[in-house]
């Protein structure tokens, strides 16, 4: 059985950069990959991917628009860790919580560890949106964003490939 690799694309089509997940995902879903890898979007709904995640995967690659103060379409690759829940002031953990219809990628995979959920190779893929007022709904990517669009998927497949390489997968080609 060849290993398990999920490819999530998260991210709210309403709010403009937000998009930039569910976009890489749709240029992805037509594309060669190998066997055991699973391209997903999960949209906004952050309990669906909380148990997607419980399901046994080999390797994950999440992919979303995160603000970290660099300009507008610049694209990264974070190994995240999942921490231990956070504690209350008697020292027990926290309750986890969940919005339906919203998708933190910290918190999901907060969750799945106070679950139990065991995740070994972990990649989050970011790209810098433009900053939005909190009350904008906007509908595309700002044209920065939309340029990172076919780097974000090259980087993608390079990711995929890396995790092929280091758990022996061959390539099938689709034609």
């Amino acid at each position: 059985m060849s290993p398990r690799l999920l490819v999530a694309g998260i991210g709210n089509i309403f709010l403009g950069d937000d998009a930039f997940g569910v976009e890489v995902l749709r240029r992805l879903s037509g594309r060669p990959l190998p066997d055991g890898v699973v391209v997903r979007d999960f949209g906004i709904r952050g309990l669906d991917l909380t148990y997607a995640l419980l399901d046994g995967w080999d390797g994950v690659i999440l992919v979303d628009a995160l603000p970290r103060g660099e300009p507008p379409g610049t694209l990264f690759v974070i190994e995240p860790e999942i921490s231990a829940p956070p504690l209350d002031p008697q020292g027990q953990a926290q309750t986890m919580t969940l919005q339906p219809h919203q998708l933190d990628p910290a918190r999901v995979l907060e969750m799945v560890r106070a679950m139990g959920g065991q995740l070994g190779w972990l990649r989050l893929v970011g790209c810098e949106p433009t900053p939005l007022d909190a009350y904008d709904i906007l509908a595309g990517l700002s044209p920065p964003v939309a340029a990172a669009l076919d780097p974000a998927v090259q980087l993608v497949e390079s990711l995929v490939e890396q995790f092929a390489a280091d758990n022996e997968i061959i390539f099938t080609q689709i034609v």
